[in-house]
């Protein structure tokens, strides 16, 4: 719970604040950016709410904090903010909301299908809420939980003792010790379906993978995000565990697939026409190169 006592300062004054404990994930900035800023190292409150709407947004970057660093100093009815994750992205894909403080607030994604299509697929693991849960329940639950890397695994043993879902994560980041149901070994694409295409993409981490979803939707991990600032997709060297060559290589190799959206467990959602992003990651790779 966020304390008063532990209001950051450059909070403007009013009935939502941001506390110290703020571990500057970027999840309110990217749900709230009307309430949310950057201050460089923590988020803070920049404008108070002051439409419904903008209320709503706030309430469910309060909700989706992964360390409750989001207070608010009287009362408001969360329960509607609640409900409005799992939140729909595009077609059947619902972002989970409910950060986890162990992944550093990554992002965890829905996709939303029938029994027939394969069930839903969960990609990488939200913090486990009841309410959550619930709401999962009521889309037809989890069948299979696709897991990019081993720093966004969180509650996946919560959820897979919940639904019963198979679990698919790369042998190189410790699957098997982890009691992983289905175990990526190698480099090569994997169709887990004819909807799903798992690509390992070593670099961040070793057994690092993203999703491929019907050539449309390319779930990235900690691989690929967009930079709203520079607008541009990027990779983050700073953040790249085990090799950067590595994932140089590994991000050349997606320019073999085409898709609309980049979704990533950490940075900015990012939506353009396929050959737009076809040419997006090009220059990323470029830049890769030069750096």
């Amino acid at each position: 719970m966020a304390l008063v006592s532990n209001k950051l300062t450059e909070n403007v004054p009013g009935d939502f604040f941001v506390d110290s404990s703020c571990i500057d994930c970027d999840a309110c900035r990217q749900i709230a950016p009307a309430s949310f800023r950057d201050t460089g190292s923590q988020s803070v409150v920049y404008r108070q709410p002051d439409t419904a709407d903008d209320v709503r947004r706030a309430l469910m970057a309060l909700i989706a904090c992964p360390t409750a660093s989001i207070g608010i100093t009287r009362k408001y009815d969360l329960k509607s903010a609640i409900e409005c994750f799992p939140e729909r992205i595009d077609d059947n894909v619902y972002f989970c909301g409910f950060t986890s403080e162990s992944s550093f607030g990554a992002w965890s994604y829905l996709i939303v299908r029938t029994a027939d299509q394969g069930g839903n697929v969960l990609v990488d693991s939200p913090r486990y809420n009841s309410h959550l849960v619930r709401k999962m329940a009521t889309l037809g639950g989890v069948t299979r939980m696709f897991l990019t890397h081993k720093d966004d695994i969180a509650d996946h043993a919560k959820f897979a003792g919940k639904f019963g879902c198979a679990r698919v994560m790369h042998a190189l980041d410790g699957a098997l010790a982890l009691g992983m149901e289905e175990v990526i070994q190698g480099e090569g694409e994997v169709h887990l379906d004819p909807d799903l295409i798992a690509i390992p993409t070593p670099g961040h981490t070793r057994g690092h993978m993203v999703l491929l979803y019907k050539d449309k939707f390319l779930f990235t991990g900690d691989h690929l995000s967009w930079s709203p600032e520079r607008q541009e997709l990027r990779a983050s060297r700073s953040t790249c565990w085990y090799s950067w060559p590595q994932q140089i290589r590994s991000m050349q190799r997606l320019l073999n697939y085409s898709f609309e959206w980049v979704l990533p467990g950490h940075g900015r959602i990012h939506n353009a026409p396929k050959d737009e992003m076809h040419s997006l990651l090009d220059d990323c790779v470029q830049g890769m190169n030069e750096s």
